[in-house]
């Protein structure tokens, strides 16, 4: 056993990790990371990059498949090679992986590959896959060592017909059917994929709506637009059994209406959320949730251990992930930083229309009593959406009645992802209607969507 010293101990390399490794050696401290497969964490290896990549290859193919006479091109002859459209995917997994890696050597960081348990204090143990442990000592440990798919007991992955989202981005052959359980990002997003590629889809969602934790009018919106495309949405629906067929999976499903279905299919995607994954830790306190408790400078109840990212539970995103991460170790490492907690966090959802939203949805206002006026406005009036031809979806923004503070933002279409970041900043920075309106906006651009949205809530909208 041998045994090594730093200034912070970083367990897990994905965008907690790595992002608080660099931030520590950028303000001169000597740092290790330990991460047990490669760092970039889930979102880079097997959660955000690689299915926005897919995504890409998805809505390429969809536009040239559906809608090439439109923009005046005559396609013969079109094909997939699936093979080639997972092989991109993890291309670019391989190429940004190797980004991070190259990072930590730009940064002096030492990376170090295997699984590591705290037994006390300043100390960590990492085993390689070798079974060799090596003892690192820190005065500092940061826990970053995020979530996993949530497995359903009745309905174990067995990666062939019963899959979580890991498997759903490696698969070597393309199903000819899927049902998926969870229509929250992943689900979402990995139907909407599958769906461009000529897989057969059933989204089936317990709550009310897909995609619950949006507006309202946001989740109706890509319910409505989901259905004209050809996936079967199934809102309000139970999932009672799944029985595996050897080759394909019966879902036994009632319906919002009582009525009970049995649909079978090639392959049930389960995307029903994560759970946290936390190392081994003497004196480690856990939520009643298995999450790792942390106080308000994400130190845990052991002294000198910290955790931030999706193992603290909150908003479980990657971006929410590096925020903490910088808090948590400036906090550590410069006199005076009180770490600041994640607020007004940013929602994105990849799927066809985009869904991107930020601060409070109008239910919640309702609920709340908080007096508000809504601006909303569609793309199908705003120029340069009919030239790009995607027109579907909206801007609405909340507005305090009295003051016209912005309170929440929600945005449904075409590179919403994209256009949500004015929004978050005019949140952050408490501006009002009247600032938001005293802007120029760029012609022809998505963004007049905004500017019209602003104008909307006092029923000013120039070109409604």
């Amino acid at each position: 056993m041998r045994s090594m010293s730093y200034d912070l101990i970083v367990i897990g390399g994905g965008p907690a990790g790595y992002v608080g490794a660099i931030r520590a050696a950028q303000l001169g401290k000597r740092v290790a990371c330990v991460e047990r497969e490669r760092v970039g964490g889930t979102c880079l290896n097997w959660g955000c990059i690689p299915t926005k990549a897919l995504l890409k290859n998805g809505e390429v193919y969809n536009t040239i498949n559906k809608r090439a006479a439109e923009f005046g091109i005559a396609a013969e002859g079109l094909s997939v090679d699936w093979e080639a459209v997972i092989g991109r995917s993890r291309q670019i997994s391989d190429r940004l992986s190797g980004g991070i890696a190259f990072l930590f050597k730009k940064n002096k960081i030492e990376n170090i590959t295997g699984e590591a348990r705290i037994p006390a204090p300043g100390k960590v143990e990492v085993t390689a896959a070798d079974g060799t442990v090596t003892t690192l000592e820190a005065p500092q440990i940061l826990i970053a060592t995020g979530a996993r798919t949530r497995e359903v007991p009745v309905f174990p992955f067995n990666g062939k017909t019963i899959i979580g989202s890991k498997d759903a981005l490696v698969m070597k052959k393309r199903p000819e059917s899927m049902i998926v359980i969870g229509s929250g990002a992943i689900g979402s997003e990995l139907s909407y994929v599958y769906h461009c590629f000529g897989t057969k889809v059933t989204l089936v969602e317990a709550l009310p709506r897909i995609l619950p934790n949006e507006d309202d009018e946001v989740s109706q919106a890509v319910e409505r637009s989901f259905k004209k495309q050809g996936i079967t949405c199934m809102a309000g629906a139970k999932v009672d059994a799944l029985q595996d067929n050897g080759e394909s999976v019966t879902a036994t499903i009632t319906a919002k209406n009582g009525k009970v279905q049995e649909i079978t299919a090639d392959v049930c995607l389960v995307a029903i959320g994560v759970v946290p994954v936390v190392p081994e830790a003497t004196g480690l306190e856990l939520t009643d949730r298995g999450f790792i408790k942390v106080n308000e400078r994400y130190e845990t109840s052991i002294p000198g251990v910290f955790a931030v990212g999706d193992c603290i539970g909150g908003i479980m995103l990657a971006h929410t992930a590096s925020y903490e991460a910088e808090q948590a170790v400036e906090g550590m490492f410069v006199d005076g930083h009180t770490p600041k907690q994640a607020v007004n966090v940013p929602g994105c959802t990849y799927c066809h229309p985009q869904v991107a939203s930020v601060g409070k949805r109008e239910r919640e206002l309702k609920e709340a009593g908080v007096e508000y006026k809504v601006g909303k406005f569609p793309f199908q009036a705003i120029g340069r959406a009919v030239a790009g031809g995607d027109t579907e979806g909206f801007v609405k923004l909340l507005f305090g009645k009295e003051h016209g503070e912005l309170l929440g933002a929600h945005i449904v279409g075409d590179n919403a992802t994209e256009l949500l970041t004015a929004p978050e900043l005019a949140l952050h920075s408490e501006l009002t209607d009247a600032d938001l309106n005293s802007m120029i906006y760029a012609h022809p651009t998505l963004s007049e969507a905004i500017h019209e949205a602003v104008l909307a809530a006092d029923g000013r909208a120039i070109h409604a």
